[in-house]
């Protein structure tokens, strides 16, 4: 083989390469934002159980917080008219929230761009810590809903102690949460634990994968 025929080789092989490249660049992309779409669809069945069973427990809690109001007004103790009725609004707020997410997920499209796509996913991301957040506000109302004028007029010192620092506890760890429940904790123990990982991890290993499309797309 002549000189001249190692060049037209190389040259022609090395053509190929380039011709080849955009093609390889264009598979990986499309499989990676495969990979996003079926992470994202993994977690419809958990987000539309968690709509349904939203609209059950609100609808239901709304019925009997209003049979309370209008029927019991004056004669129940009004600290289970509050905790339920409080508890009900954040549930609501939660089931909001839900639906939200549940929107975005069906809307997720795979031809989306890498800047829409992420948008999405970072709006997941925050939705789901804002539902962790309003639902664990609940947790000082499952100490007071059963109190009573006849607990108030009649409870011992020591059972008022108790009951109180149950209360404060449950409010304290409930405030904490509320403020500390962000992406920066995501690491920790505590919080792995609260976060189910249905509802977590697909939307963290999405929004990784998403940010490889882009950090491939402009080092390529």
């Amino acid at each position: 083989m002549t000189e001249n025929q190692v060049i037209e080789l190389w040259q022609a092989t090395n053509a190929k390469l380039e011709n080849s490249l955009p093609i390889s660049r264009r598979n990986i992309e499309e499989v990676t934002k495969m990979k996003v779409q079926t992470l994202l669809s993994s977690m419809k069945p958990v987000k539309v159980f968690a709509v349904i069973a939203g609209i059950v427990w609100v609808v239901f809690g709304s019925i009997f917080v209003g049979k309370l109001f209008i029927d019991g007004f004056g004669k129940i103790s009004p600290w289970l008219l509050f905790s339920s009725a409080l508890q009900v609004l954040l549930t609501a707020i939660a089931l909001l929230l839900y639906i939200y997410q549940t929107v975005h997920i069906y809307q997720a499209d795979i031809s989306d761009s890498i800047v829409e796509t992420q948008k999405k996913l970072t709006t997941l991301q925050s939705s789901s810590l804002w539902i962790a957040r309003v639902l664990f506000l609940q947790l000082p109302l499952w100490t007071t809903f059963y109190w009573n004028k006849e607990m108030m007029q009649n409870g011992r010192t020591g059972w008022w102690v108790f009951q109180i620092a149950i209360t404060l506890l449950f409010a304290g760890i409930s405030i904490w949460l509320f403020f500390n429940i962000n992406y920066k904790n995501k690491d920790k123990k505590w919080f792995k634990f609260i976060l189910s990982d249905k509802e977590w991890k697909p939307v963290l290993k999405a929004i990784e994968l998403n940010k490889e499309i882009a950090d491939f797309k402009e080092n390529n």
